[in-house]
């Protein structure tokens, strides 16, 4: 006797597909970080909240870590590099509508890529960012042509690939609030947030 198979129904693929979908959304979200007191501190009670310490049983291979290597700064710099955001590594910028590299961000990547060498361990996520103007889409879309072209540019110096990933805040992420054309033309970058 063959056992007999019902197909589903529209609805129990509509749920399954829905499921899928709704699964990487909920794998990647992160709890944000307590906030510490600062004493004598104007904050809301909870603001004022902490988590207490674990305390760190030290030993030859494990030590207490501070603050320290968050935003890389455990990472020695060179001066004539520092970015903004505390990057060791300066952004570059970019002309209106546009993700070509100019003459001036070959100069600065080429920077980048020595250190990158005399660093080998770290790692770097570049971020696209655009102005304000245009939609949500189009400079998502843009900042990534961004992030790409400066990757892309510090693969053929010799950077290895898995080092690089990319990612495009598009307008979201403004280095400068205003609403002048300075302000847009220092929103328009690259940033090279570095890791380990």
């Amino acid at each position: 006797m063959t056992p007999s198979f019902r197909r589903p129904g529209v609805a129990a693929l509509a749920l399954a597909g829905a499921t899928l979908l709704l699964l990487p959304a909920c794998h990647g979200a992160k709890r944000p970080p307590a906030l510490a007191a600062t004493p004598g501190g104007s904050g809301s009670a909870a603001a004022t909240t902490t988590t207490p310490a674990q305390p760190v049983d030290q030993g030859p291979d494990v030590r207490a870590v501070g603050g320290e290597g968050a935003a890389g700064s455990d990472i020695r710099s060179d001066a004539s590099l520092v970015g903004s955001e505390g990057s060791p590594l300066a952004d570059i910028r970019f002309d209106l509508d546009s993700a070509t590299l100019s003459e001036a961000a070959r100069a600065t990547l080429e920077k980048h890529a020595l250190w990158l060498q005399s660093h080998r361990e770290a790692r770097v996520t570049v971020e696209g960012h655009c102005d304000e103007r245009g939609t949500v889409e189009y400079n998502l879309a843009l900042g990534e042509q961004r992030a790409r072209a400066a990757r892309d540019y510090l693969v053929s110096l010799g950077v290895s690939a898995e080092r690089l990933k990319t990612v495009s805040y598009g307008k979201e992420r403004p280095l400068d609030p205003g609403q002048t054309e300075a302000a847009f033309a220092k929103n328009r970058r690259a940033h090279f947030a570095v890791g380990r």
